[in-house]
């Protein structure tokens, strides 16, 4: 292959865990830098594969009119390094630029496979990339921080910073062959790698109890691509190998503290389980003894299970008894739903007759009320009469009353001077008769119309019959009267004819 080492190695753990996508930290290869993006879900395009691409980091800040032009392809490997996929090598150079800032593969591995048992040890992925960077065309209109061209220098046919001329040269100064068989013509990539050299010496310094793995590899990877293009760097490489023993070291130290404390936990473990083995040993005795119990506890069972069935035969032929009972029952409910259909429906006709009987009661009362009003306003009426007939009865037995005073005061003193003086004067009786008659007939009269009074009055009120009870004794007392005026007059009568006198009736 045309690039044995691997521009960048990324490892990502519990990989079935991860949902979201996932970007790789930036990395540099063939002096440009780029970083990788994964998603572990597959995307709409995917068709259920796991898709991989690589971007050219930071490409919103690059120079008007940047592009890379480059070859690659990806390997996917688990955690002891065996191949699962690699990705072929496109024929053709691609061009990245401001418009496709990225290249990949939609269709690497079937995302159902790392859901396999076994298929990712340890649920690790790791993935490498191979670049080899054909061109590299920064753009241009300044630099690409903050837009402004900032001095450099040239040493030994490298542009570099202000602030990086003593670092540089110190290396030039150690090391004069350095660049002898550099490769790279063009000086952004003569600078984007001596960038690249310094960050790697930089971390090959610091102590190397403070590096992770992580960043030891990315500083292999990146010291293999500076050898590659040309940079001698066997003084380095032992640097990283010195590095790497010392970090090996301070693991192996920390590995046999680790031991002394497994030997330490283990020494107090142990009494741990001992007693743990006595408990089992007891424990497995009382299981003993369970077992035991819960085979007589099952014979119970078994037993209790055997009468279960038998109250269960009984009680299945006692259902069919019921069951039978049940229908009959039934049968004799559905009989009385019958009659009560057939009663519901002669209770309806009834009631039905019974509704238009009483619409004609309530006419009927309707009928009587009026009457009973009519009634009412009739009686009304003639009590109004009746009253203002006994007003006339009255006034007219007060008048009676009033001649009666006359007559005791007229005639009563005429009757004494005849009994005293014994005349004979027949005119005076006359009078006195035809005035008795006349008196009579008035009296029957009365009578006549009090006899009217009395029935039209019995169906008056108790109020009216009592005053009609009154006239009538009225009358009464005046016919006494009468009746006693009359005697009176029969006896003057025998004692004028006693004395000669003749009176004509």
């Amino acid at each position: 292959m045309w690039n044995q080492r691997p521009s960048y190695r990324f490892e990502i753990d519990n990989f079935s865990e991860k949902k979201a996508l996932i970007s790789s930290k930036t990395f540099v290869s063939g002096g440009c830098e780029w970083y990788l993006q994964i998603n572990p879900k597959g995307d709409r395009i995917s068709d259920g594969h796991l898709p991989l691409y690589l971007y050219v980091a930071n490409s919103t800040t690059l120079r008007t009119g940047w592009k890379r032009s480059a070859n690659y392809y990806f390997v996917l490997l688990n955690q002891s390094d065996k191949e699962l996929h690699r990705s072929p090598i496109s024929l053709s150079t691609n061009l990245f630029c401001a418009k496709t800032p990225a290249w990949g593969f939609a269709k690497t591995i079937p995302v159902s496979k790392f859901q396999g048992k076994g298929f990712l040890e340890k649920d690790r992925l790791i993935i490498e990339v191979h670049i080899k960077v054909i061109e590299a065309f920064d753009g241009e209109g300044g630099d690409v921080s903050n837009n402004k061209k900032k001095k450099t220098v040239d040493i030994n046919g490298f542009q570099v910073f202000a602030s990086q001329v003593t670092k540089v040269g110190k290396i030039f100064t150690e090391h004069p062959d350095i660049a002898l068989d550099f490769k790279p013509t063009k000086q952004e990539v003569k600078t984007a790698y001596m960038n690249v050299l310094l960050r790697v010496i930089k971390t090959l310094n610091k102590p190397p109890k403070s590096l992770s793995e992580t960043r030891l590899n990315k500083a292999s990877s990146e010291l293999s691509e500076l050898m590659d293009v040309g940079f001698k760097l066997d003084w380095l490489k032992l640097k990283f190998d010195e590095v790497s023993l010392e970090r090996k070291k301070a693991d192996d130290t920390n590995e046999s503290r680790a031991q002394q404390l497994e030997k330490r936990v283990e020494q107090r473990v142990k009494p741990i389980e001992l007693k743990l083995d006595e408990v089992s040993f007891v424990r497995k005795l009382s299981d003993d003894d369970n077992e035991s119990r819960a085979q007589q506890v099952e014979e119970r069972v078994k037993n209790l299970e055997l009468k279960l069935d038998e109250i269960s035969l009984g009680r299945k032929k006692g259902d069919d008894t019921n069951e039978s009972r049940a229908q009959q029952v039934e049968e004799r409910v559905e009989d009385l739903e019958l009659k009560l259909d057939e009663v519901s429906f002669e209770r309806k006709l009834t009631d039905d007759d019974n509704e238009s009987r009483a619409q004609q009661v309530e006419e009927r009362v309707k009928n009587l009320e009026l009457k009973l009003d009519e009634v009412s306003l009739g009686r009304k009426k003639a009590d109004d009469t009746n009253e203002f007939r006994a007003k006339q009865v009255e006034k007219r037995v007060k008048n009676l009353e009033l001649m009666e005073l006359e007559l005791n005061k007229c005639w009563k003193p005429k009757l004494d001077e005849l009994e005293g003086k014994k005349t004979d004067d027949a005119i005076i009786f006359e009078q006195i008769e035809d005035r008795v008659m006349g008196i009579e007939f008035k009296l029957d009269s009365l009578n006549t119309k009090l006899e009217e009074i009395s029935k039209e009055t019995e169906k008056a009120d108790d109020a009216d019959c009592s005053l009609v009870q009154q006239l009538e004794e009225s009358v009464k007392n005046i016919e006494l009267m009468v009746s006693h005026l009359k005697d009176e007059l029969d006896k003057k009568k025998n004692i004028a004819s006693d004395d000669g006198f003749l009176l004509v009736d």
